[in-house]
């Protein structure tokens, strides 16, 4: 592992963990059971789709319709991943955000941006809703997490996100869908698969055993980071691997070897942090006199 982990279990961490920093959790307890550099802020790329999620996905009945317009799709950053979606095609809300999710569309992102008021707007909502997440290290510049000036978060911020966009049923759903039929215009429609590797068993990897998600990204910038969920006899763990020194498998493999060294440890391994909870939820205030922000 590499200088600054924290870790106090019954057997070592594993070997050549390159990422630039990393942490794993407890989803029920919030126990922070190892990390190094939980707190460094870097790019975050598309992890921070994971935000934008838990802020805009309660709005809008993934029943509803939207039409979309190219003024939804103004601005797309260019190089973005893309799900492909056209100007004058009718999506439903689930369509969109299984864009997001599988295919991690940033032209999704923007329709769903849009139907919400607007980029403006929706980077606003995500920044309000890091600060009730106690996600202190988070600065948000854009929905779809492409690389800005100034858009960060750090390993502790993006497993707060997903522990707390994984306690609605959506947003699970979504994020542990494999596979699904994309409109393509008319009647067609064509399949998309979900880009995370651990839970689709891609390129050269193994579908990781209990995978339940979460949300992969990439950008030149940012390298790759990833954080992911997995459940063992009925115990839930976190992990965010953020910038491995090489290697498009790389995030997925370290991510894999930090969730079988939890699962391994059973109740052997002691907190070394925890994640807190929001403040709308009754959370302590990260260093208040009752806080703490492991």
């Amino acid at each position: 592992a590499r200088p600054g982990a924290q870790a106090r279990g019954a057997t070592a961490l594993p070997a050549r963990l390159s990422a630039r920093a990393w942490l794993l959790a407890d989803w029920e307890s919030g126990e922070v059971l190892a990390a190094c550099r939980a707190h460094e802020r870097l790019a975050p790329a598309s992890t921070l789709k994971m935000l934008f999620a838990d802020t805009v996905l309660a709005k809008f009945p993934r029943t509803d319709r939207h039409t979309v317009t190219a003024a939804d799709l103004a601005g797309l950053p260019e190089g973005s991943s893309l799900v492909g979606i056209q100007p004058g095609t009718t999506y439903t809300v689930e369509q969109l955000w299984q864009g997001v999710f599988l295919r991690s569309g940033n032209d999704a992102v923007h329709v769903l941006a849009a139907m919400n008021g607007g980029i403006a707007r929706t980077v606003a909502e995500m920044q309000a809703r890091a600060a009730d997440l106690q996600a202190l290290d988070t600065r948000v510049v854009s929905p779809d997490g492409y690389d800005h000036p100034g858009q960060l978060s750090s390993a502790y911020d993006l497993t707060l996100f997903a522990r707390h966009g994984l306690k609605n049923a959506d947003f699970r759903g979504y994020c542990g869908t494999r596979t699904a039929d994309f409109p393509a215009g008319g009647a067609k429609t064509f399949q998309i698969q979900n880009t995370d590797r651990l839970l689709t068993g891609s390129w050269g990897l193994r579908t990781y055993d209990g995978m339940i998600g979460v949300k992969n990204g990439y950008t030149t910038h940012a390298g790759n980071t990833f954080t992911g969920a997995a459940v063992r006899g009925g115990r839930t763990l976190l992990v965010t691997v953020m910038h491995p020194a090489a290697g498009a498998n790389a995030v997925y493999e370290e991510t894999a070897a930090l969730l079988d060294w939890g699962f391994a440890q059973g109740g052997a391994a002691r907190a070394v942090g925890a994640l807190v909870d929001p403040l709308s939820e009754g959370g302590a205030r990260a260093g208040g006199p009752s806080g703490q922000r492991g």
